[in-house]
């Protein structure tokens, strides 16, 4: 039997007990049951019977929606994964290939200092694909977002950990109502929060950052609006430079904003740092 067969049964059983009663009462029980006893048998007769047939369907209706809710935690998780396979591999293939590029740079040098700023060059390249490479294998080894944890507890937990492994101190400002996301809007939005974060922290030179996010217009819609912001006071960049700067985690965002109809802007942001702006709805 099918979810929406299921629904529509426990509608209609109500219904269909209380005219049956009410048929047999007037076209049969009325010599022998009065209207008063009809009146008074006739809640406790449909309860009953509501009660006895009712109840095993939500125990049916409750397995299903048990195990839809599990099977859309599991797709979520391999979507995930598979776009952190994918970043991973593109990541990594990029940076070899810069990599290799400047050891052939660095095999011409005939000068020390052309060789000397080549290798500074290989250093960062590689401290780069180490960092890539070290921070999207913690998140393969961890849930992108918990079932039983909240988008909210999911941001702070990663914010935590990027405290303890920096000077920067991150705000959260959230006024999204828990229900507003589905469960892959989260997965999508807390990726691009944490992707904001990481540039912030890897780049920005910066002391704070906000996170500040609001549901804009009715929620009576089927698809409510909402605006997240992730704003630093670091030294700032020409959009650019941030752009060829940020190759693999400003394209990540985009491409990952893209795939869920939103819109990613980068602004200077208010104290001169970077602000990533998503709208989405």
């Amino acid at each position: 039997m099918s979810y929406k067969w299921l629904k529509w049964l426990i509608l209609w059983i109500p219904t269909i007990v209380i005219g049956l009663w009410e048929y047999a009462r007037h076209a049969f029980l009325l010599p022998y049951v009065s209207m008063e006893l009809g009146n008074l048998l006739a809640p406790i007769f449909v309860f009953l019977i509501t009660l006895t047939l009712v109840r095993s369907l939500f125990a049916k209706l409750e397995v299903m929606q048990e195990s839809l809710k599990r099977q859309q935690v599991v797709k979520a998780a391999f979507e995930e994964r598979e776009q952190l396979a994918r970043e991973l591999h593109d990541g990594i293939s990029q940076s070899l290939f810069m990599l290799s590029v400047k050891l052939d740079k660095l095999d011409r040098s005939e000068l020390d200092e052309d060789a000397s700023r080549t290798m500074e060059g290989i250093r960062h390249t590689v401290r780069h694909v180490y960092d890539d490479v070290r921070q999207s294998l913690a998140n393969l080894q961890s849930s992108p977002l918990p079932s039983d944890s909240t988008w909210l507890q999911s941001i702070h937990k990663f914010i935590s950990d990027m405290e303890q492994g920096s000077d920067i101190q991150a705000t959260v400002d959230s006024r999204l109502h828990e229900g507003l996301l589905t469960h892959k809007q989260k997965i999508e939005l807390l990726a691009i929060i944490r992707e904001a974060l990481m540039n912030v922290q890897k780049h920005a030179d910066a002391s704070r950052v906000l996170i500040h996010a609001e549901h804009v217009g009715s929620l009576n819609v089927p698809s409510p609006s909402f605006v997240c912001t992730i704003v630093d006071d670091g030294k700032g960049i020409e959009l650019e430079k941030l752009q060829a700067q940020g190759k693999y985690g400003v394209k990540m965002m985009s491409e990952r904003a893209k795939a869920m109809g939103w819109h990613l802007l980068l602004l200077p942001g208010d104290q001169g740092g970077v602000k990533v702006e998503i709208k989405g709805g």
